[in-house]
């Protein structure tokens, strides 16, 4: 009987439209990208979601500067996200953007379960609000009476009539689900900060705004004054891409998913998120990866430094598998890490050149000279521990493995000098080579997918010598 394949859903959180993209969301969205070609890789049938969120005061007063209506601002931008796709080589099947009708038919449903649970009334709201963060703030979570994370904007200060979550209600279920799920939340130092934070009282929050002042958002439903709080919209991208409510058979395939977030977002997503599909009686998220952030230089990155990397600049100087690489080899996965050019050259010429090139690059001169045919007919499959590494998030190890072996095979080669010995002597040792670059290569699909492709293409029947994979003159351009 055939095995029936398994559903892996996965995603991304969704980046504002207020900015080009930044390397840190390439970070996360390369991250989930791995993941998702490792579960292809294990013959699981995989949706990938990103996306855009398009609502809320920040988007509306960036529109407003730009003299451009709400809706054309955010077409602008989300075409730029959209365009990482290829500039990543990401596989993403799905791009969800909030300004969607699905998606607002969607989140308005949603409102109206929580509402039908006796979990949204309507109250007075005043508060400290970051609109860069898009967030209340409390005195206990600024510094020098301002937002951390955006220290040059003003705060706000709301006084209106608002739409109320009833968030404390969920405290108790929130800490039993931790407590029955304690992978749930990766890595496990999040998870314990959680757990501290939903124990210590929660807060019921504001989902709506009052449309008069700040109008670009979902209507709120039956109420023609209000719109949707943006974090309240937002979230339920995850499970409005997949069809939700409409398409249950597909929803019901999917859900619960796998979430990549930032530790910015780890509120959001693990307690609020969390709460809400309680209150509308839905399954909590399988599994939520909570990344540190990116540094450059050792500095935060910001437009008044100057220092904010772009992406697509890097792939356009180094070629996107190299970007990819130093992303998940370098940065940690659950810790802060840091960029620095000095780091990408190194890498580069040591990592990728030296070692991945060079290796690929002798093996494939040698076999095309011998006339040498291989045959990849074999299958492979990961092992139970590098299965593991994926499964908790461990990138910079499974390469690092990976280049372990690299330099081993490099060795083997440098020792036996087959370019010293004649053909029919060198000729089972080449393809004793080739086989451990081809189970290599194997391994390196997932991560590196442009240049595995390469490799394979030149390895796969009669061997033909590959163009250098990451040539040096690339970085004097």
């Amino acid at each position: 009987m055939k095995e029936m394949k398994k559903s892996y859903y996965i995603t991304t959180t969704l980046p504002y439209v207020n900015a080009d993209p930044h390397i840190g969301f390439a970070m996360e969205i390369i991250r989930a990208d791995v993941l998702a070609r490792f579960h292809r890789v294990l013959g699981d049938e995989v949706i990938f979601n990103t996306g855009t969120d398009e609502h809320g005061q920040k988007i509306y007063q960036k529109a407003l500067a730009e003299k451009k209506p709400p809706q054309d601002y955010c077409d602008i931008y989300a075409a730029k996200f959209e365009n990482l796709k290829q500039s990543l080589n990401l596989s993403y099947s799905a791009f969800i953007r909030t300004t969607e009708r699905k998606h607002v038919a969607a989140a308005q449903d949603f409102w109206r379960l929580c509402l039908k649970n006796n979990d949204i009334y309507k109250a007075r709201y005043w508060t400290r609000y970051c609109v860069g963060c898009e967030l209340e703030k409390t005195d206990s979570e600024l510094v020098d009476g301002k937002c951390p994370l955006h220290p040059a904007q003003e705060l706000e200060t709301h006084d209106e009539e608002n739409y109320f979550f009833r968030f404390s209600k969920y405290q108790q279920p929130l800490l039993d689900f931790y407590q029955k799920n304690p992978d749930f939340l990766l890595p496990d130092f999040r998870y314990r900060e959680m757990v501290n934070f939903v124990k210590s009282g929660l807060k019921d929050f504001s989902i709506s705004r009052v449309k008069s002042k700040m109008p670009w958002g979902i209507a709120a439903p039956d109420d023609p004054d209000h719109v949707i709080y943006v974090w309240f919209d937002a979230l339920i991208n995850y499970i409005s891409t997949l069809g939700w409510p409409k398409d249950e058979t597909k929803f019901k395939k999917f859900w619960p998913g796998v979430q990549v977030a930032g530790k910015d977002n780890l509120r959001q997503q693990s307690a609020m998120w969390q709460a809400m599909l309680m209150s509308a009686n839905l399954p909590n998220s399988k599994k939520i990866y909570v990344e540190g952030f990116i540094t450059a230089e050792g500095q935060k990155m910001s437009k008044s430094l100057g220092n904010v990397v772009d992406p697509i600049a890097l792939v356009n100087k180094y070629g996107v598998d190299a970007v990819r690489y130093y992303l998940l080899r370098e940065i940690p996965s659950f810790e802060d890490g840091d960029y620095s050019e000095k780091r990408m050259l190194e890498i580069y010429n040591s990592d990728l050149a030296n070692e991945l090139g060079n290796l690929v690059s002798r093996l494939t001169t040698l076999g095309e000279q011998d006339n040498l045919e291989i045959s990849n007919t074999a299958m492979k499959q990961y092992s139970n521990e590098e299965i593991e590494l994926f499964d908790s998030f461990q990138f910079n190890v499974l390469l690092e493995q990976i280049w372990n072996e690299i330099k081993s095979l490099n060795k083997k080669i440098n020792d036996f000098a087959p370019w010293k010995k004649k053909a029919e002597e060198r000729k089972e040792f080449l393809v004793r080579c080739f086989g451990s670059l081809s189970d290599l290569n194997f391994k390196l699909s997932s991560f590196l997918p442009g240049t595995s492709e390469k490799i394979r293409a030149a390895i796969n029947g009669k061997v033909r010598k590959i163009a250098p994979l990451f040539p040096r003159n690339i970085l004097i351009k």
